[in-house]
């Protein structure tokens, strides 16, 4: 009877002990002692798996990329943390900008039989069969199944095999220390990075990404590939488009109209 009893109190014990430690996961921020404060990070929406029943896709409409705009580029920047990755004192300016990190960058492209000049962002173009998977020695870059390349900054030795066999020049290497690191995505010295298609708002049940959301010509169109519905398809549907080198034949999920 006694050993009966001091089983119950056992199990009362540790369901007393689950139910605290529920409580505290649920919490944002638990006080340890004065001065000293525990945060927790809370669960994203997504409770499973990605799969390749979506496959996340993005339009861009030269034609209406104005020259001299930058509105993605900054949007990015900010969204990603990107602004708040300075410049080294004593730096050379010109060196500086060729090195510091640009996940989206404008382009300027002159067609030589019509001579027109086209305006465009160009960022990751998230290859069906992207280059820098098939060099990472780690598996550091990597595909999801909804088609978003994307690099797994805990595995990532920086040998920047993937920046050389990017045929975009998407990728970008962290060469300083960065002082502050946004919790959305998280960056640090020695690894590399590159668009990622704003993939900590898609795994949070958004559907759009900051550099549409920032275009003031609406020049940017984002969605799902797989659906006929979205809005990319219809508007894949309806105009021409290019891949940028489409001779590499890496069917990207960035594609251009207008050039």
């Amino acid at each position: 009877m006694e050993r009966e009893d001091k089983v119950k109190t056992t199990d009362q014990t540790d369901h007393k002990r689950r139910d605290f430690l529920k409580t505290g996961v649920a919490a944002s921020a638990v006080t340890l002692a004065p001065g000293i404060v525990m945060h927790t990070a809370e669960a994203a929406p997504r409770d499973k798996a990605v799969d390749s029943s979506v496959r996340w896709g993005m339009l861009v409409d030269t034609f209406k990329c104005a020259s001299g705009c930058d509105s993605c580029v900054q949007a990015c920047n900010e969204e990603n943390g990107l602004e708040a990755y300075s410049m080294p004192e004593g730096a050379d300016p010109e060196k500086w900008d060729q090195q510091r990190p640009k996940w989206m960058r404008n382009v300027t492209l002159k067609d030589n039989l019509s001579g027109r000049i086209s305006n465009l962002p160009l960022m990751c173009q998230h290859c069906e069969n992207p280059p820098c998977a098939d060099v990472c020695p780690t598996g550091a870059s990597f595909r999801r199944a909804d088609g978003i390349v994307m690099v797994d900054r805990h595995t990532c030795i920086g040998c920047r095999y993937c920046m050389m066999a990017c045929p975009y020049k998407a990728r970008s290497f962290i060469h300083e220390n960065v002082d502050i690191k946004p919790e959305l995505a998280p960056r640090g010295k020695g690894c590399v990075e590159s668009c990622n298609f704003c993939v900590h708002r898609l795994d949070d049940g958004e559907t759009s990404t900051a550099c549409q959301d920032a275009c003031p010509e609406n020049a940017i169109i984002f969605g799902d590939l797989n659906d006929p519905n979205s809005e990319v398809s219809k508007a894949l549907a309806e105009y021409p488009s290019v891949q940028i080198r489409a001779d590499l034949r890496l069917n990207t999920g960035v594609r251009y109209s207008g050039i």
